[in-house]
């Protein structure tokens, strides 16, 4: 094994047995190889790549390609039937839902023995058990059975464990996909805390988080290793395949060269005669806003904090939390100062559930022109007005931040992840991780 690679797979095979009833699985055992009374599937043939300590991959295909295969056998909870893996690190893996929990033992009793498993005495699982029920955040089902634990609840303990266990290898196969938005996030933000040291394997039918969250991809398909490299070539690629499995003969997708293929949906209108214009497409979406200001994690100095967080909509002054997206909104974020700012700045990141910043802004293009000093004690406050963009559904969260500086130069003294909960439901929104509200979409003979 090279000194460079955390990992090496060599001509990685497994194959499996398919009988087509128990009576020639039996009648197997006495012919032995004179007689073959099975079919062989091949779940993974012929596969071989390295890692190299710190790097990031994502492996993408589709189900039954064998993903899942390679990470138990990369585990050593699978035995290959060809083939060889040298690993030179203590790896940390999250398979399955609840994989390496005994239903029947309470969540306490699976910390012992799922954190045991990864080599830590009982000293070290007490020393770290604190910490790892504070990031699960499951309360007292702490010392209920975890078979009474929601998918959610399983994640959240099963994570907590494996972020906690000094490992140099992280495996996770799709299990975050079962988490809120504000857990999702801890998780994202330990990953990406870990990808500085670690090296990451992570498997995701979402192409955007693998090209998130990873520097190269490996794309399976029925057992064969279809392509590595970067991963956004990967996913590239990997999406135009299967958008020719949904297309069919119906259309060709050929791989254009320096050139982005982009596919747009137009609706057709009629033309219009002179007169104000209306939207053509109802996104439909709604937003619900909820203020989570009081359980956001993050971290303050004590010089000051943030204290209240609103959202309001300028035409109407609706402070309901209930959006539907296009509005123009004022957000205010109120401070207060324990002690002297020279140079305070406010801001917000709007994030989604992996942790991808999709907009924000801060209060220095304000302070650069327009100087601010806050004594201790007094409250201030950062008002932003803008029009509320258009978001595909799903769950995102607003961090918030009380800094005092420049933009080179400054400290931050109260940083909240999850100050904001936005839940965005019934939205059309189809493209990218932001829409826009379009005034008109018209196709002309021309």
């Amino acid at each position: 094994m090279s000194s460079d690679n955390i990992i090496e797979v060599k001509g990685l095979s497994k194959c499996y047995q398919i009988y087509d009833t128990p009576k020639d699985r039996l009648l197997q055992m006495f012919f032995r190889s004179r007689k073959q009374l099975y079919r062989e599937f091949w779940a993974l043939k012929d596969v071989s790549f390295s890692l190299k300590k710190g790097e990031t991959v994502g492996i993408i295909g589709r189900n039954g390609s064998g993903k899942s295969t390679l990470l138990q056998m990369i585990c050593g909870t699978l035995n290959p039937t060809d083939g060889q893996i040298k690993v030179n690190g203590k790896i940390a893996a999250l398979l399955e839902l609840g994989a390496g929990f005994n239903p029947e033992f309470t969540g306490h009793e699976n910390v012992f023995m799922a954190a045991s498993l990864y080599g830590l005495s009982n000293e070290q699982i007490r020393d770290r058990y604190d910490d790892i029920l504070a990031f699960a955040e499951i309360g007292d089902y702490i010392n209920q059975p975890v078979k009474t634990y929601s998918s959610g609840m399983y994640v959240r303990l099963a994570f907590a464990v494996i972020a906690h266990v000094d490992a140099e290898i992280l495996v996770v196969d799709e299990a975050l996909a079962v988490g809120d938005a504000v857990f999702t996030q801890k998780c994202m933000r330990f990953i990406r805390k870990f990808k500085e040291n670690g090296t990451l394997l992570f498997v995701s039918h979402d192409t955007n988080s693998v090209i998130n969250l990873c520097d190269k991809a490996i794309w399976l398909h029925q057992g064969e290793m279809i392509t590595s490299g970067k991963a956004k070539n990967v996913a590239e690629k990997y999406l135009q395949y299967t958008l020719q499995e949904v297309y069919g003969d119906d259309a060709k997708l050929q791989s254009l060269k320096d050139e982005t293929v982009s596919d747009e949906e137009l609706t057709i209108v009629e033309n219009e005669v002179d007169g104000p214009k209306t939207t053509v497409i109802d996104y439909r979406s709604q937003y619900g806003i909820e203020d989570n200001l009081n359980n956001a994690n993050g971290w303050k100095t004590g010089a000051g904090e943030i204290i209240t967080v609103n959202f309001a909509e300028i035409m109407t002054g609706n402070t309901l939390h209930v959006f539907k997206g296009g509005e123009k909104v004022k957000l205010t974020i109120e401070a207060q100062a324990h002690e002297a700012f020279d140079s305070p700045i406010i801001g917000f990141l709007v994030k989604d559930r992996l942790g991808q910043v999709l907009f924000g802004e801060n209060t220095l293009p304000f302070t650069n022109t327009h100087t601010v000093q806050v004594a201790a004690g007094e409250k201030f406050k950062a008002e932003y007005i803008f029009t509320l963009p258009m978001l595909p559904n799903g769950e995102y969260s607003m961090m918030i931040s009380l800094a005092n500086g420049d933009i080179n130069n400054h400290v931050q003294h109260h940083w909240l992840h999850d100050a904001l909960i936005i839940n965005v439901s019934s939205s059309e929104v189809r493209w990218g991780l932001v829409g826009i509200k379009f005034d008109e979409v018209k196709l002309d003979i021309k």
